[in-house]
């Protein structure tokens, strides 16, 4: 397939990619706009991953009240220049963190932040579920370890379905915002108050 104006647009609405390296891509791929968005997430992901180390030190607080009033919702989002922390696509993606956070609770916001203790009822009460259900010691093991991945999904923030597109986790949504941005990107801390909780 050829490259057309149309496609570089559908692309760039789509990935939020520069237009050369949406053009590249493109042409790279022979114009198949699904492999081509496919390249430039795991190009970006890579990038991401090299901007991680770089210290963070501005950002911008995200804040969401409901529409009733009884929960509400503060997020910090850090980035590496004053620049970045007034822009106003940083500033959506911090509103919309926190209103992922005042929908979908989370009480951590990685994996290992999730206490030893914790962790450890969870997998006792994981494995006598299984055990209960009549599995043999190594599949309820298996069981046990998707289990607490679900455990992660539901509780951690970087590890739960972004609300607005359940496709990615909130870890793929900050990846995608470094990309895109060219900073790196950390979520803070986050509160949520709800009244009666």
């Amino acid at each position: 397939m050829a490259v057309t104006m149309e496609s570089i647009k559908e692309l760039r609405a789509m990935t939020g990619a520069g237009m050369l390296d949406v053009k590249n891509t493109l042409a790279e791929t022979d114009g198949d706009i699904q492999k081509a968005a496919q390249l430039l997430r795991e190009r970006g992901i890579a990038k991401a991953g090299k901007k991680a180390d770089r210290a963070a030190t501005e950002g911008y607080v995200g804040s969401y009240i409901h529409h009733n009033g009884k929960i509400a919702t503060l997020v910090e989002l850090n980035c590496e220049t004053d620049f970045v922390a007034r822009n106003e696509d940083f500033q959506q993606i911090a509103k919309d963190l926190a209103i992922h956070v005042s929908m979908a609770n989370p009480t951590y916001k990685t994996p290992e932040d999730v206490p030893e203790d914790v962790i450890a009822k969870e997998r006792e009460v994981l494995l006598n579920q299984a055990k209960e259900e009549g599995k043999p010691e190594n599949i309820a093991e298996k069981m046990v370890e998707g289990r607490i991945n679900k455990f992660y999904a539901e509780n951690c923030l970087m590890k739960q379905a972004y609300i607005k597109d359940d496709s990615k986790d909130i870890e793929q949504l900050i990846n995608e915002s470094i990309a895109k941005i060219g900073e790196n990107i950390q979520i803070g801390a986050f509160n949520r108050i709800s009244i009666g909780e």
